[in-house]
């Protein structure tokens, strides 16, 4: 389900108007996230450390409203769910797009991602299905730890669907992290969203 902003009486008019007429609207961050607690529950839970981040994740997302704004033609509208679309690597070294139904249980949400999975093993291709909106653009480098990240982007296409990517999992005196970068339309979200974002998946993480 969504909601139409009324973008006559948003707060955000001037700021959705002004970077709208950019041809690179998106900014981004890059910042380190603690993994120590999140890696244990995983092992712990049994579930794949990666499927367990991306759930945090996603939950984070879902916890921010601007995160859940989306331009669609000249409207923007609000989510009420956000799921995601992430990269999923090939045993060929090629990858393809996924859809994650987001699961506010961990559990069925592991079920779903390991079906998409196996799905995009046998699935040729890199858009091996049609996407919705309400998705973020999800991404691992495991192989890197980075200190900043760039997306390939087509300023031509519409997009306002945010980017979270995530890098080598790193290990020092028993602590865990790893680099994240995350992307946003600047029409919708501002460096202040960024920090709630922030703040909530590190707290998710945490718990």
């Amino acid at each position: 389900m969504k909601q139409k902003i009324d973008l006559s009486t948003w707060n955000r008019k001037e700021h959705f108007e002004f970077f709208c007429t950019f041809e690179e609207p998106f900014f981004g961050i890059t910042t380190t996230i603690d993994m120590t607690i999140a890696y244990e529950k995983a092992k712990a839970m049994q579930i794949p450390f990666f499927v367990y981040y991306l759930h945090k994740t996603i939950a984070a997302v879902n916890r921010v409203e601007n995160f859940r704004y989306r331009i669609e033609g000249n409207d923007v509208v609000l989510y009420d769910e956000i799921d995601a679309s992430s990269t999923i690597m090939r045993e060929d070294k090629t990858f393809g797009f996924s859809f994650m139904k987001y699961h506010s249980d961990i559990h069925e949400f592991t079920e779903i991602v390991q079906t998409e999975i196996e799905r995009i093993q046998i699935t040729p291709g890199l858009f091996t299905r049609e996407f919705p909106d309400n998705i973020i653009h999800f991404s691992a480098v495991p192989w890197i730890n980075f200190t900043g990240l760039t997306h390939s982007r087509s300023y031509t296409l519409p997009d306002s669907c945010p980017k979270v990517s995530y890098g080598k999992l790193m290990t020092e005196n028993g602590k865990k992290t790893m680099a994240m970068t995350v992307l946003a339309h600047h029409g919708l979200v501002d460096g202040y969203h960024m920090g709630l974002f922030v703040e909530e998946l590190q707290n998710l993480m945490d718990s």
